[in-house]
């Protein structure tokens, strides 16, 4: 296990917000696990910080941060077993070097694998769900691990039974993947990556999709129609290249871009009548 005082974790959050937490525990086994939640004080889980965002600039209370030291992966046949902290980004470039393809779509989605499972990630029609066979999560309350298989996890768009029992943590997952041409998968993952930075603010750090697509309308068009691409709060502002997202243009604070979300909020509620739910963690 590694253990950090007063750590800056810019490089922690994908807005590359500010923020210092005074203390941070890097566990890297189950039993660095339970040895951090034997002692029941309030503690901040965080992931790969892809989809959050940081709202204060100094957090008393412990972090555990489930990153590459959380990471491990096993892979037998089409069979992949890998620990919650492992990146998408990387998982995917694991099954491409095995010729195992179902992963390409998340090549370039920013999460870390047990993100992806809380919210259920995906794009064009696939989803992490598609993918899985069991989730092993800890509950901190009882000190115990548990495995659940994907038909219990009640996945929904953008949901999950983590999502809604935020108090669970998320271990390990199994994936069922599919044999396939490496030439043919590296082209698929190229394809999928060059198409998202066309479209996507990539130059900015961002958080990804600000907002949960409401029913029968889509968020970028609503925010666009409103005039609001490029509209600025501090250092946060709506992209000018997609205007779903928000971006760190100027050394934003998380307040910044929680201000910016209040404001986009209440002008679409007073323009369409629809409340814009955040896709985002907030922390």
């Amino acid at each position: 296990m590694i253990i950090k005082e007063n750590l800056d974790l810019t490089e922690y959050n994908s807005y590359r917000v500010k923020a210092i937490c005074a203390k941070a525990y890097f566990p890297e086994t189950d039993e660095d696990i339970i040895e951090i939640f034997k002692n029941t004080d309030k503690k901040v889980i965080l992931g790969g910080g892809y989809n959050t965002i940081l709202s204060k600039p100094y957090y008393q209370e412990p972090f555990v941060i489930f990153n590459k030291h959380f990471g491990s992966v096993e892979i037998t046949g089409n069979i992949v077993s890998a620990q919650a902290g492992i990146s998408l980004l990387e998982l995917s470039e694991l099954a491409l070097e095995n010729s195992l393809s179902g992963l390409e779509t998340f090549y370039d989605i920013p999460s870390s694998l047990g993100g992806a499972v809380v919210m259920n990630a995906g794009a064009g029609g696939e989803e992490i769900k598609d993918l899985l066979t069991t989730v092993k999560y800890f509950d901190p309350a009882s000190l115990t691990f548990y495995e659940k298989p994907r038909d219990e996890i009640n996945f929904e768009y953008r949901n999950s039974f983590f999502q809604k029992n935020p108090h669970f943590i998320i271990i390990k997952a199994e994936l069922i993947l599919r044999s396939g041409v490496k030439a043919d998968i590296l082209n698929k993952m190229q394809s999928i990556k060059a198409a998202r930075w066309a479209k996507q603010p990539k130059e900015y750090p961002n958080g990804g999709s600000v907002f949960k697509r409401p029913s029968g309308k889509f968020v970028g068009p609503m925010i666009e129609e409103l005039g609001l691409k490029g509209y600025s709060v501090g250092g946060a502002k709506v992209s000018e290249k997609h205007a779903g997202f928000i971006v760190n243009f100027d050394n934003a604070t998380g307040a910044d871009i929680l201000n910016l979300i209040s404001e986009i909020q209440l002008k679409v509620k007073t323009t369409y009548d629809i409340d814009l739910e955040v896709e985002q963690r907030i922390i």
